[in-house]
């Protein structure tokens, strides 16, 4: 079993404040009471919506989500828009044309994995995973992650990243997933359900924090997607040439119980059903052991590595994302300075 390291008791201690820090938290709002016919009402339609898509195979589905997914660009304004600015920022190297293209096959991707979602457990089997799956520098990853000796896995929100944890959970690894339960609490029952019928093991946001080191200890590996902005608190490293506020329990984590962290994805080929599952990197404890802030060092690293395989195909990643919403004080500081060095150019002071 595994115990903390003492020698990092700053990070141990640190550890504690996980329930705040693992995964993005939003200002806390009066908790609107749900309307429950509503929801039911909601979750008949998506039952309805889903036997009829069962009627089809799966590429008529896709099909129809890239469908979807182009509407979705065409009239989801705000959620274009912010897609569009993010790419510009990323790739100012690259042509107008090129960036609509990319911010198009990334909205028919996010459709394309509801399809994913649903059609998964019923297609991938132990018998056939091989027609639907390849991988890529994954060996390594898979048997440290069955020596059960405690380990990280990091994705982003990029492809298929559902595929990967039903995979794992369909040949028996021990690996739990964080999920957020959605709202309508009928539609979230239904997906849970389906998830946990294939041997997922799901830890619920909200209470995830206080689990998690346990698991560790008993060797389980735990996975995050791990792309989001983390707001004022977080450590901000750079991704695609901006600093990002990312979260600090990743590496909070890895530090105190001295474990690795392998960072994949899931990758959809062609408009198939049909995935790479890759392993970009592996940051081992040796790597940090002499570096002057591991913990924003380790930050950096896995971020850098999501951003690797973002670059293979930046068409699967959720450019809608408000990925660097907050911004770290030095920049909102010289920013302010910026503003008041022109208001004072345009209107000079009185000799």
């Amino acid at each position: 079993m595994l115990r903390p390291d003492k020698s990092l008791t700053p990070y141990a201690k640190s550890l504690k404040s996980l329930a705040m820090t693992y995964l993005p938290q939003q200002k806390k709002k009066k908790k609107k009471k749900g309307n429950i016919v509503a929801d039911w009402l909601a979750y008949a339609a998506f039952r309805v919506l889903v036997f009829f898509m069962y009627r089809f195979n799966v590429d008529a589905n896709l099909r129809f989500a890239r469908f979807v997914g182009r509407l979705l660009w065409k009239y989801y304004h705000r959620g274009r828009q912010r897609a569009l600015d993010n790419l510009h920022a990323s790739y100012p190297e690259k042509d107008e044309q090129w960036i609509v293209q990319t911010g198009i096959r990334s909205f028919e991707q996010i459709a394309m994995l509801a399809v994913d979602v649903l059609f998964t457990p019923r297609l991938v089997k132990k018998s056939n995973w091989r027609e639907y799956s390849r991988y890529k520098n994954a060996e390594m990853a898979k048997w440290m992650i069955k020596e059960n000796k405690g380990m990280i896995l990091v994705t982003g929100h990029y492809g298929n990243f559902e595929i990967m944890g039903y995979l794992f959970a369909l040949f028996g690894f021990n690996i739990y997933g964080i999920a957020r339960p959605l709202d309508n609490k009928f539609i979230n029952k239904y997906l849970y359900e389906a998830r946990q019928r294939s041997g997922q093991k799901l830890l619920d946001k909200k209470g995830a924090a206080q689990l998690m080191p346990k698991l560790i200890c008993e060797g389980a590996t735990i996975g995050f997607i791990a792309d989001q902005d983390a707001g004022k608190k977080g450590i901000f490293v750079d991704f695609f040439g901006r600093r990002a506020s990312t979260y600090k329990s990743i590496g909070l984590l890895a530090l105190t119980y001295n474990v690795p962290i392998a960072i994949g994805y899931g990758r959809r080929i062609g408009n198939r059903f049909f995935f790479e599952l890759g392993c970009t990197r592996i940051i081992r404890p040796e790597e940090w052991a002499d570096k002057e802030n591991p913990l924003e060092w380790i930050t950096a690293e896995y971020t850098k590595a999501i951003e690797t395989f973002v670059r293979e195909d930046p068409t699967q990643y959720w450019w809608l994302h408000r990925r660097w919403k907050h911004r770290p004080k030095d920049e909102l500081s010289q920013t302010a300075k910026n503003t008041v060095t022109q208001t004072n150019s345009k209107f000079p002071a009185a000799l």
